[in-house]
């Protein structure tokens, strides 16, 4: 055995990283192992809100919506370049489940909520006031609607790095691709777990006083490799949506609509230069590396959206890719998939592996209270006593936000759309990226620094192609998935990475087979 570890957390989706986050600013010794690439999982596969959970008020969730008011506000103070104020719309038409009355109510016990939360409270809106802001909006049956604000976050996966990066500097040892194949129970006590090492290929054993099982829908598979027999935790639900291009009559807020089909709502959101559209929620037992959007997924959204957009014509040929994520909520086998509870839930395995948790659930707006909570938990029995630090303690890529930005627009080389990007990624760490300015653009259009290649695989942990492109410099989000640069990125990878001929190649046909996937095909199976 060759490690002795305070914390070692597997999964480094967004809780897992802030989980890892916030046990190594308090001083343990942390180790957090991830089987594929950090963030590339159920929280690159999100909405992409910091939302306060409205929804949730229809179940009487009220301690889950006071908490994700709190967290919104604290994530766009700390994660301020990448989580910004939103302006969201639900329209109510005369066969809408909810009224206008329930909807008003439902405002109204949201503001109550964000008292002190830093966002201006709702406004009603009669039927001409919301025609006049959105024209293009289904007018039959139209009796008004609702406006308020939450936040979203434009690149999830950022969020996640960035995490990531922070615990590492706290002294946690970060490790993508190398997934855990066991962990030991003795005498009822967790004390150890072996795993892949991605450098060298070898089975590694480390010892561990606490493991965290953040592994989202593959909770039930990491408690597999325990060496005893353990309960089954999970039933998730499948979550899928479309990212198409500006439509006619599209809205200039994010609309928040019940889809006449169900009655569940679903989002029309401008994001990233695009709409996403989603999502849905169907139960699903599979493989969660295996989901995608199905052809009555796709049909569903698109004819959603075409009602209450008339003027959009949507087909299949406007969508740019899609994408689904599995939600790893706890096992229900009766209900309907909306009535499952958000909220999460740290599970001590006491009886089968004192000091093994497990987490089940958490959304991308509580991530960093999830986290919180959970090395408390571990810290009592550590028997170490150590405050939290994440409550007040910006992420690396918000400090000094303004100072980087003049910075940035003090070189003209750097063009006003590069300095915009390059802030929304990496904040104001962009200024380390600019440094090397010399090196010169990826892209014709002077928007992405070929600096930028070098910079996250040295800073970023960023291994592979796919990496690059989906989850550090997000060309791959794009709505050409950024294949016109691909070669370019790869011949910047390969001199850093030492890929040969072969490699690259490989690296390539893995980008356009990633690409492939989440592309939705032109007619129907």
């Amino acid at each position: 055995m060759s490690e002795k570890y305070d914390i070692a957390i597997i999964g480094g989706g967004i809780n897992g990283a802030g989980i890892a986050r916030d046990a190594a600013l308090r001083g343990f010794k942390v180790i957090l192992l991830e089987k594929n690439d950090f963030g590339g999982g159920t929280t690159a596969w999100s909405s992409r809100l910091i939302h306060g959970g409205l929804r949730y008020l229809e179940y009487a969730e009220i301690p889950l919506v006071f908490e994700s008011l709190r967290e919104r506000r604290r994530l766009q103070l700390l994660a301020s370049h990448l989580v910004r104020r939103i302006r969201m719309t639900i329209p109510v038409y005369r066969h809408s489940r909810r009224g206008r009355f329930l909807i008003r109510l439902g405002m109204l016990a949201y503001d109550l909520l964000s008292i002190g939360k830093a966002v201006p409270g709702h406004r009603m809106l009669d039927r001409d006031d919301l025609l006049r802001e959105t024209p293009g909006v289904l007018s039959e049956g139209l009796t008004g609607g609702a406006q308020y604000y939450d936040a979203q976050v434009t690149f999830a996966e950022r969020l996640v790095i960035e995490n990531v990066i922070s615990a590492a500097a706290a002294g946690a040892d970060v490790r993508n691709y190398s997934p855990v194949i066991g962990i030991n129970v003795r005498k009822g006590v967790v004390n150890s777990l072996q795993f892949i090492d991605r450098a060298s290929g070898a089975e590694t054993e480390i010892a561990a006083s606490v493991v965290i099982n953040a592994a989202g829908p593959w909770v039930d598979r990491v408690l597999s490799t325990v060496n005893r027999e353990m309960p089954v935790l999970m039933g998730g639900t499948k979550g899928s949506h479309i990212i198409v291009g500006p439509f006619d009559g599209a809205p200039d807020t994010a609309f928040y609509v019940e889809a006449r089909a169900d009655g569940r709502p679903f989002f029309i959101i401008p994001w990233n230069d695009q709409y996403l559209i989603g999502t849905t929620d169907i139960r699903y037992e599979g493989d969660p590396g295996g989901v995608g959007a199905s052809d009555a997924e796709i049909a569903y959204l698109l004819d959603e959206t075409n009602y209450v957009f008339p003027g959009a014509r949507l087909t299949r040929a406007d969508i740019h890719y899609t994408y689904a994520g599995v939600r790893p909520l706890p096992k229900r086998e009766k209900g309907p998939e909306s009535a499952i509870t958000r909220k999460h839930i740290i599970f001590r395995h006491r009886a089968e592996a004192d000091g093994l948790i497990s987490i089940i659930g958490g959304k991308l707006t509580t991530y960093r209270s999830l986290a919180e909570q959970t090395v408390d938990r571990s810290v009592r029995r550590l028997g170490e006593s150590h405050d939290c630090q994440t409550r007040d303690r910006p992420l690396p890529g918000a400090v000094d936000l303004e100072a980087a930005r003049q910075h940035l627009e003090s070189i003209p080389s750097l063009t006003p759309r590069c300095i915009e990007r390059l802030l929304a990624v990496y904040g104001s760490r962009a200024t380390d990226i600019a440094e090397e300015i010399d090196s010169g653009f990826v892209d014709e259009a002077r928007t992405v620094l070929a600096a930028e290649i070098a910079y996250v695989i040295r800073t970023e942990f960023a291994v592979t192609l796919v990496d690059i492109m989906h989850r550090r410099i997000m060309l791959g989000l794009a709505a050409d998935q950024g294949r016109a640069v691909a070669g370019e990125i790869a011949r910047l990878a390969a001199a850093e990475l030492s890929w040969d001929k072969a490699e690259t190649a490989r690296q390539l046909e893995a980008l356009r087979k990633y690409n492939d996937q989440l592309r939705a095909p032109a007619t129907a199976e």
